[in-house]
């Protein structure tokens, strides 16, 4: 698997997948989620409100992930997770860990092979963006997958920095 860096928009990227860090609520929201929401248009809603009304009842659990259309993104598909909030009295790691075990695992079950991920849990969440980068990098890496292109897009230029110390610590 080829991991690359990407400062900008991740609803711009031409890849089978993009992640979306949602909320459990699969409505839309601020950050990546709202982003997604807004430049992939209402067939994305539509279909979160069909999630909603058949399995996810009570919202997507935290550290899961499903998909949905694309809807006017360049992407085929949309994967949605719940990233845990940041505690400082508890380990969350394990759920920041499923999110990218689970999307991939989506991405599997879509035949994806490129997937563009964000920085799950490292905006309105508090996870602290070296954590965030090294637990996401270290995660993919050891993750079995078909996906072949796997695209980090990161906003900021800190966050794209973290990212790039991630992937250069732990060898790319």
């Amino acid at each position: 698997m080829r991991i690359t860096l990407v400062r900008g928009d991740i609803t711009t990227q031409d890849v089978d997948a993009v992640v979306n860090a949602a909320n459990s609520s699969l409505m839309g929201g601020g950050g990546v989620d709202g982003a997604i929401h807004r430049r992939g248009g209402p067939a994305i809603l539509a279909e979160c409100r069909e999630l909603r009304a058949s399995h996810y009842g009570k919202g997507l659990p935290t550290g899961q992930a499903v998909a949905t259309t694309a809807g006017d993104l360049p992407a085929r598909w949309v994967i949605h997770t719940v990233g845990p909030v940041h505690s400082l009295t508890e380990d969350r790691t394990h759920l920041l860990v499923s999110c990218y075990r689970e999307s991939l695992r989506v991405a599997d079950e879509l035949g994806a092979i490129s997937v563009a991920f964000p920085a799950v849990s490292a905006g309105i969440y508090g996870w602290p963006m070296d954590d965030a980068a090294r637990t996401a990098i270290d995660t993919v890496r050891a993750t079995r997958t078909q996906v072949t292109d796997l695209r980090f897009v990161l906003f900021t230029p800190e966050a794209h920095a973290a990212f790039e110390e991630a992937l250069d610590t732990t060898g790319s």
